[in-house]
């Protein structure tokens, strides 16, 4: 495991909050806008955001139009992170992730390390061992399938850094409807699938995930606070 990155003030915990039902992608979007230029101006503690979205694909900033595979199955935003096309939906536990890299390093190379470090350590506390690739993003399970051993992905990390302080963040697949990845090319990855903590066969809830996502980000992030949704995100 990395080491933990440096933390100005221990003292100061991550705001953490957990919205229930689901929230509209462009409402999402619009708070961590108003978040993160309210931590960059010092008027608000970090945050990270667990929710979930009604389905929908987002296309990142590195998204090509042919790995749209079903344009109208689904509404499309174009979105400002990294990467290419994602789905997100209903079963799948997204964390948006607003820290600020000025007090943790100024590392964008290492702040990738950790939120993988955070998703493997995660999964581990379900006996799943998610792995990294060199030439492939996010988190990796290896599994047999028809006599042989396949890769498929968890997990996606997309991230948006602008003047040191991050948004987008994380997404886990619980129990998501696996069939809505056919309309897209997962992150360009054309040879490999994609699974889930259910499609493994563990009966694992949002909220299970929820607890060992929060004790596996303090030990590598630090301390956080639980808030309220609605104090959360009001900024």
């Amino acid at each position: 495991m990395p080491s933990k990155i440096s933390i100005a003030n221990l003292s100061a915990a991550v705001d953490w909050t957990v919205s229930n039902g689901y929230v509209e992608y462009d409402r999402a979007l619009d708070i961590m806008a108003r978040r993160t230029a309210a931590i960059r101006e010092g008027r608000a503690k970090e945050l990270v955001w667990l929710l979930e979205h009604p389905p929908l694909y987002t296309a990142g900033t590195g998204a090509k139009e042919k790995d749209l595979l079903n344009s109208g199955s689904l509404p499309v935003y174009q979105t400002n992170r990294g990467g290419q096309f994602t789905y997100h939906g209903p079963g799948q536990r997204v964390a948006y992730v607003m820290l600020d890299l000025e007090t943790r390093g100024r590392d964008i190379r290492e702040f990738i390390t950790h939120l993988e470090t955070w998703l493997i350590s995660t999964l581990a506390e379900f006996n799943v061992k998610g792995e990294t690739r060199r030439d492939r993003v996010g988190i990796w399970v290896r599994r047999p399938s028809k006599g042989e051993m396949i890769e498929d992905k968890i997990a996606a990390i997309g991230l948006r850094v602008s003047r040191w302080v991050s948004s987008h963040g994380i997404a886990l697949n619980v129990d998501p409807d696996l069939s809505q990845f056919s309309g897209i090319v997962p992150c360009g990855i054309r040879d490999h699938g994609v699974t889930s903590l259910a499609d493994l066969g563990l009966p694992v809830t949002l909220y299970d995930v929820d607890v060992a996502l929060r004790g596996s980000f303090q030990q590598i992030f630090g301390p956080t606070r639980l808030v309220e949704p609605g104090k959360a995100l009001e900024i």
